[in-house]
């Protein structure tokens, strides 16, 4: 089959018994775009990136990669997607290079005629100098960056990725940063989670507020004339109520009135 992107979700619901996680969820994520999910803990963004992945099945609606639905995806198309889950699952006994290079043989035995060479991605994510210790000795940030070099090992089509700005600091973030719009400007769809309104602000073409299990809002860069700048319209869309409080009691637990 040809290219796996758009991503389209359509009409997308999720239940997990009588509890509705996902409702009604319509969502397009076209090639050279960088979309951020914004959202309060619990909202269904971790969720919708699964049923992306192709890891949960939807209890309705439909998910589409290009042309074909999920279940028609062949190998070499699944290989096109690639998800970075919260959890950063590497190899802890084996060096940073082991990391990349592992899947990278996998990947080439199961049909892949190319990958990008494990070096050039530990330079890329700032984990060159790292490249011989073991991944288990990383700080949670660089074990975020090199879970990111192994997603982009098959120069994927479509890139899921659950809380990529986690544990980063600002470095690290500007690292992750430019690193998500080259492969934007190589063409991939990326569909991003992430509480750092900052970077979403930054690295984002667009971003879609998550509520209670549906969209209940969105912004785009492209919209900055004549109104409020991308970067104050995702703050209006990714603080809720739920994040002011946290804020609020995080700097001493003064309550400002919610307007």
């Amino acid at each position: 089959m040809g290219s796996i992107a758009p991503l389209e979700l359509r009409g997308l619901g999720k239940r997990f018994g009588r509890l509705a996680v996902l409702r009604g969820i319509d969502l397009r994520v076209v090639p050279g775009e960088i979309v951020g999910l914004l959202g309060a803990n619990g909202c269904g963004k971790t969720t919708l990136l699964s049923i992306a992945a192709g890891l949960l099945p939807p209890s309705v609606g439909e998910r589409c990669y290009g042309p074909a639905a999920v279940a028609e995806l062949d190998l070499a198309a699944r290989m096109k997607l690639a998800y970075v889950a919260h959890a950063t699952q590497l190899y802890g006994r084996l060096s940073a290079r082991e990391n990349l290079e592992l899947p990278a043989s996998l990947r080439a035995v199961a049909g892949e005629r190319e990958h990008v060479a494990p070096d050039e991605l530990l330079e890329r994510v700032g984990l060159a100098h790292a490249a011989t210790r073991m991944a288990g000795t990383f700080s949670r940030g660089m074990q975020q960056r090199l879970a990111i070099a192994r997603a982009l090992l098959g120069r994927p089509e479509l890139l899921l990725l659950d809380e990529p700005f986690t544990a980063l600091d600002h470095a690290g973030r500007q690292t992750l940063g430019r690193v998500l719009v080259q492969e934007r400007d190589r063409g991939a769809a990326i569909l991003l989670s992430s509480h750092d309104l900052d970077a979403v602000a930054e690295f984002s073409d667009r971003a879609v507020a998550m509520g209670d299990g549906r969209i209940v809002g969105e912004a785009r860069r492209d919209d900055d004339a004549g109104g409020p700048d991308y970067g104050a319209r995702i703050r209006r869309l990714g603080v809720g109520p739920e994040q002011r409080l946290a804020d609020a009691v995080g700097e001493g637990g003064v309550i400002q009135p919610w307007t």
